[in-house]
């Protein structure tokens, strides 16, 4: 018994996005990646000997995350408006912007004397910022 599949059935459906619902899911993803940073800036400071570590003072991982993750929820709803698969191109998007995201973080580690008292676990802190307001 053959099993036959029409073209309808294969191909790719749309993706839908609730616009409605965005409008409070953006601002929680906003205050909920900007809490988790300042969860994981509090531990970092506590726990590692990060001095007068400049990107680990308040501000810097606030606004950056604030800033990120704004242009992403932006990014999403345009996507959202405009592509046929949003979601799957947004996945994507992100995670390749995720990538990009790490290589000040690498530059760091490279040319340490830029930024003085960075240490391969103050950068690993901050990575894990990125990766925390990626996966939010």
């Amino acid at each position: 018994m053959a099993v036959t599949y029409s073209s309808a059935s294969t191909a790719v459906q749309p993706e839908h996005v609730a616009f409605r619902r965005l409008a409070w899911v953006e601002p929680l993803t906003i205050v909920a990646a900007a809490i988790g940073t300042l969860v994981i800036r509090t531990l970092a400071v506590a726990l590692l000997d990060v001095g007068n570590f400049l990107p680990l003072s308040f501000a810097p991982p606030l606004a950056f995350t604030v800033i990120g993750v704004l242009g992403a929820v932006i990014t999403f709803a345009l996507i959202g408006r405009f592509a046929r698969q949003p979601i799957v191109l947004f996945k994507r998007l992100a995670l390749g912007v995720l990538v990009v995201s790490f290589v000040p973080n690498i530059l760091l580690l490279v040319l340490p004397q830029v930024i003085p008292g960075t240490t391969v676990a103050v950068v690993g802190a901050l990575s894990v910022m990125h990766l925390l307001a990626w996966m939010i």
